[in-house]
Formats: structure tokens, C-alpha cells, sequence
């Protein structure tokens, strides 16, 4: 009997290819509306301020700024947790799980009467999202091999700049119109179909198990966990995701606030809310989603002919994005678009590569402990920490000073990849001979 892919020598079935397809297809579009949740909250962040802290509280900002950090912390203690769980159960069944928790906390966002609510509810997405994310891109990682690997996860992760920026833009939109609370209010519905379609999804690693007649595996240890850490280019590749991730996140979280307060002689001196979240949306979905998809091919390509090419690509573009983020922040608009455009395009280069990285450093049977991992360490000591740190700079300096200081850590993202370059061809080919010898890739 032939073996299902990916870990047969034969080539996949077209039944194989119609399932890999439409288990991307679902992922994807959770992805999206993860993004989207999330980027709601930064869009409506001044009207949120206003309604809750008004005008004259100078410690507005770090407060709001707090919203993002509730979120985080849930989803990074807990994402580990989750990880463990889908190395072990049905990761499908834990993603419906997520996906509907989030979706209803989202829900109960937009009903919060005080800000000490709406943090609750921000930690409870957290949660939701914490089951569905080191789950989902090991899926992805299972359906397809190292050589497809960089496309098809960036094919996923195309999610977050066009997620992100349906967010600023629907968020900024409804909530100008109807208030700040609409927006929660009407995601919740598409992502309760969502999760309810991951009920009629089959895991591939148990077919695979079938199809092979392996025995069930061990249980992994917290011993092999923390071996993950032994591995040079999965710790030096969460390192840079890390330092990335504190420059990006806290950014992203303030750019409405930073266009709509702080650079509102540039529009006129009464910006239009909706308007700024509209083509700060479309810039970053047009930047993302074409350095997403070029990322990806870029670093499958290189890869080719250099084993380090996804540490390669990553770093270059991270390098280039500081600069087009220092010029930004000091000429005016309209040119600073353009700028802008550049930073995104640059950022998010990388994001196929990197995690197609982590995907073929780490076994197959402890890749969702790995990637829950890497959640942990880029939020705990990325994004975590800088939207509170931007909003207390900025109160005690400016947003120019906060941003500048946060985005120096996107040179520090650079030099990490670049160590990593001498080990990542060795350690994905010491994965692939694991693979190859166990039939489990």
C-alpha cells in the first residue's frame, strides 16, 4: 500500500493534494481573521483612550498600550502548553477550540463597560489564540516537504500583513461610523464558522501513522523539549524573531495613534481617523502580501544552492526595513508613505523563511512544542514589553524618539540570523536524515 505524503518516496496523490489545498486554504483564512481581531483593537485604540481616560491623562497611552500586553502574556504562557497538547491530540479539534474562545472573547470586547473588562476579554483571546497557533503551521509543516516548505508556510503567513491591515481598515472604518464597540462585534460570527469547519478536518500526522503502521510514539519529555535549545539555528532564529517581533509589535500596535496625534500637522491638523487606518491598511497588505509571497520564493530558490539562504534573506531584509523607518519618522507626508511602504515590504521578506527555518530544524513529532516555544520567547521578550515601553517614552518624550529607539532591535534581529548562517544548512540536514530514517518528515 502506497504511503501518504509527505512521508512517502512516491509522489502524493491528487487526493493527498486536494486535502494539503483545502487544509491550507481553511488555515489561511484563520489566520486572516486572527490578524484582523488583533489589529481592530490598535485602529480603534484612540477612540478607546478617549472614552475611557479622555484627553488630559498623560498616562493614557501606556495604559491602552497595557490592552496589548494582556493579550500577549495569556497567549505566550500558554502557548506551550497548547504545543504539548498538539503534539499529542488531535491538532484540528484544538484549533476549533481556539478559534471559537477567541472569536466569543472578541465578541465580549465590544460588550466591556469598564477598561479593567476590556483587559479581561484581551486576555482571553490570548488564550483562544495560544490553542490555535503552534498548531497550525506544524499542519502546514506535515502536508508538505522541505523543498516546498518556505512557499507554502508563507503562503499562510500572507495572513498577517493582509490580516493586519483589513484591521487597521474595517477597524478604523466601522468604528468611526458606529463605534469603537462594532468591530468586535461583527467578527465574532465568521469566526465561529471557521472553527466549526475545523471539526471535519483530518490530522495528517494520524493518517500518516496509519498509513506507515508505525507504533504510537513516546511521549516526549520535558527533557526533549528543552533539547530544542541545543540546536543552533532554532535558538538563534527564535533570538531574532524575537528582536524582531519587540520592534515590529510594539510599532504596529501605535502607527494609528502615531499618524492620527503625533503627525497630524502633516494632515491638516485634524486627520481623519478612518481614512489614515484605510491607507495605512492598504499600504501594508499591498507591502505585506507581496514581500510575504517573494520572501518565500526567494528563500525556497537560494536554498537551492545555499543550504543558510532563509537566514540570508531574513537578515538582509530586516537590515534594510531600520532605515526606511528612521527616514520615515523625519519627512513628512505625503512622501513618508512611500517609507512606509519600503519598512513593510522589508519586514515582512522574512516571514516565510524564518519559519520555514523553524519548521525543518526541529522533529517532526516535537515541532509543535518548538513552535509554542518560539511564541513564548518572541512575545515574553518582544511585543510583550515594547507597546507599554512606546507609550511610556512617548509620554516622557515623542513618538519619534520611542519608535526610533524600538526599531534599533531590527539591526539586532539581522546579526542573529547572520551567526546563524554557518549552522542552518548542518542542522536541517541532520532533521532530514532523522526523518528520512524514521518515515516521519
Amino acid at each position: 500500500m502506497a504511503r501518504v505524503f509527505p512521508g512517502m518516496q512516491e509522489p502524493p496523490s491528487s487526493t493527498t493534494r486536494r486535502a494539503a489545498t483545502s487544509a491550507l486554504a481553511l488555515l489561511l483564512a484563520i489566520n486572516l481573521f486572527n490578524y484582523i481581531d488583533r489589529y481592530i483593537l490598535a485602529a480603534i485604540e484612540p477612540l478607546v483612550s478617549d472614552q475611557f481616560f479622555g484627553a488630559k491623562d498623560d498616562t493614557a497611552m501606556a495604559k491602552t498600550g497595557a490592552l496589548a500586553t494582556a493579550f500577549l502574556v495569556s497567549y505566550m504562557i500558554l502557548a506551550p502548553l497548547f504545543g504539548w497538547l498538539a503534539d499529542r491530540f488531535s491538532r484540528w479539534q484544538l484549533i476549533a477550540f481556539g478559534v471559537a474562545l477567541w472569536s466569543l472573547a472578541s465578541g465580549w470586547s465590544g460588550m466591556a463597560a469598564t477598561f479593567t473588562m476590556l483587559l479581561l476579554t484581551r486576555v482571553f483571546v490570548g488564550v483562544g489564540e495560544a490553542a490555535y497557533g503552534p498548531a497550525a503551521p506544524t499542519i502546514i509543516s506535515d502536508l508538505y516537504p522541505v523543498e516546498k516548505r518556505g512557499r507554502m508556510l508563507a503562503y499562510f503567513y500572507v495572513a498577517i500583513p493582509v490580516g493586519s491591515a483589513i484591521g487597521y481598515a474595517f477597524g478604523g472604518a466601522v468604528g468611526a461610523h458606529l463605534g469603537w464597540r462594532w468591530p468586535f462585534y461583527l467578527v465574532t460570527p465568521p469566526g465561529l464558522i471557521l472553527a466549526a469547519l475545523c471539526l471535519f478536518m483530518r490530522d495528517p500526522r494520524g493518517v500518516r501513522a496509519r498509513a506507515a503502521e508505525t507504533p504510537k510514539k513516546p511521549k516526549i519529555k520535558l527533557t526533549d523539549a528543552l533539547a530544542l535549545f541545543r540546536i543552533p539555528s532554532y535558538t538563534l532564529n527564535t533570538a531574532a524573531m524575537t528582536a524582531m517581533t519587540f520592534a515590529m509589535g510594539g510599532m504596529s500596535f501605535w502607527v494609528p495613534r502615531y499618524l492620527y496625534s503625533f503627525r497630524a500637522a502633516d494632515f491638516g491638523g485634524h486627520p481623519d481617523l478612518g481614512k489614515i487606518n484605510f491607507t495605512f491598511g492598504a499600504i501594508t497588505a499591498t507591502g505585506g502580501l507581496l514581500a510575504t509571497l517573494a520572501g518565500g520564493w526567494a528563500g525556497d530558490r537560494v536554498r537551492r544552492r545555499y543550504p543558510g539562504s532563509y537566514f540570508l534573506v531574513s537578515a538582509i531584509s530586516i537590515f534594510l526595513a531600520f532605515p526606511a523607518i528612521i527616514l520615515m519618522l523625519h519627512t513628512p507626508f505625503p512622501a513618508a508613505w512611500g517609507l512606509i511602504f519600503l519598512a513593510i515590504f522589508f519586514l515582512f521578506f522574512n516571514t516565510g523563511p524564518a519559519n520555514a527555518a523553524l519548521a525543518n530544524v526541529t522533529p517532526s513529532g516535537n515541532r509543535a512544542t518548538a513552535f509554542a516555544l518560539n511564541i513564548l520567547s518572541i512575545h515574553i521578550f518582544g511585543d510583550a514589553i515594547s507597546p507599554p515601553l512606546i507609550g511610556w517614552i512617548a509620554g516622557k518624550s515623542n513618538m519619534n524618539v520611542a519608535f526610533m529607539v524600538v526599531s534599533a532591535m531590527m539591526v539586532v534581529a539581522s546579526i542573529f540570523w547572520l551567526f546563524g548562517l554557518r549552522h542552518l544548512g548542518r542542522d536541517t540536514a541532520a532533521i532530514t536524515a532523522l526523518a528520512e530514517t524514521s518515515n516521519i518528515r
